[in-house]
C-alpha cells in the first residue's frame, strides 16, 4: 500500500517541475532572446537491496527533469536604435560579468556606459569590449551582419557570436545570462548573422504553455486524491487490525 503512495507523491514531484518551468516561461515571455525550457517525464522504478541481497523497499512512478531549452528563434521586433541587436541564426552574444567571467545572451538590448563602452541592460560590458570614441553619438554606429562595428567611417572591433555544442545545458543566470559548463561544452564560433536596429523576442509559445499548465494542474489534482484515497485505505485497514 505504500508503493501507491510513493508513486502518487513522485508524480506529484514531476507535476511540479512542469509546473515550475512553465511558470518561469510565461514569466519570460517579455524577455528579449528567451529560450523556454523543454522538460521530459520517465518511468520511475527502483528496488533498494543492501548489501546481503535482501530486498529493503521499492518503487514506482514517474519523474521529471529540464531537458535543455527550445532553440527555436524568437519572431524579430524592429526598433531602429542603432544599438539593439539581433542574432539571425546560431549564437550568441558575449557580455563580462563583473566578476570577470564571460556569460552569452541572445538579448541584444545594448546601450553605452559612461566611458562610451557597450553594455547590456544589467551594465555588462560587451566582449571582446568596443568603446565608442568620445563625442560620437550612438545612432553614428553601424554593425554589419558579420559583427563589423563602425563609427564615422572607422571600424571599432567586431561582436564575435558564439555557440556550445550543447546549448540546452547552459545554465541560466538570470537577466537572460546563461553560462557554459562541461556539460554544455566550450564556446566557439557560431555562424549567425546580427541584424541592427531589431530585437528577438522570446520563443515562448503562451497557448501552447497555457494548455501544458493546465494539464499539468489536473495531473497533480489527481495525484493529491490518490494520496487521500490511499491514507484513507490504510486507516480502514488500521481499524481492522485492531
Amino acid at each position: 500500500m505504500l508503493e501507491g503512495l510513493y508513486s502518487a507523491a513522485a508524480g506529484m514531484e514531476a507535476q511540479q517541475l512542469q509546473l515550475d518551468a512553465v511558470s518561469n516561461d510565461l514569466a519570460n515571455l517579455s524577455t528579449n532572446g528567451y529560450e523556454s525550457e523543454r522538460v521530459a517525464f520517465g518511468d520511475l522504478l527502483y528496488n533498494h537491496v543492501d548489501l546481503a541481497g535482501t530486498e529493503t523497499g521499492a518503487g514506482a512512478g514517474a519523474e521529471a527533469q529540464i531537458i535543455g531549452r527550445d532553440e527555436a528563434e524568437g519572431a524579430l521586433k524592429q526598433t531602429g536604435d542603432a544599438l539593439d541587436l539581433a542574432v539571425e541564426g546560431q549564437g550568441y552574444f558575449q557580455v563580462t560579468r563583473p566578476d570577470g567571467s564571460v556569460a552569452l545572451t541572445r538579448d541584444g538590448e545594448f546601450g553605452l556606459d559612461g566611458s562610451g563602452q557597450i553594455v547590456d541592460a544589467q551594465g555588462n560590458r560587451l566582449h571582446p569590449p568596443i568603446t565608442l570614441p568620445k563625442g560620437t553619438a550612438a545612432s553614428e554606429l553601424g554593425v554589419a551582419a558579420d559583427g563589423t562595428v563602425t563609427a564615422g567611417g572607422k571600424r571599432l572591433g567586431r561582436i564575435e557570436l558564439v555557440t556550445v555544442p550543447s546549448p540546452g545545458h547552459l545554465t541560466a543566470e538570470g537577466g537572460g545570462l546563461l553560462v557554459p559548463g562541461s556539460a554544455s561544452g566550450a564556446p566557439h564560433a557560431a555562424s549567425g548573422r546580427i541584424q541592427q536596429g531589431a530585437l528577438e523576442d522570446s520563443n515562448v509559445d503562451i497557448g501552447r504553455d497555457m494548455t501544458t499548465m493546465m494539464t499539468a494542474e489536473r495531473a497533480f489534482q489527481m495525484q493529491s486524491a490518490a494520496i487521500q484515497n490511499e491514507s484513507q485505505m490504510m486507516s480502514i485497514a488500521n481499524e481492522l487490525k485492531t
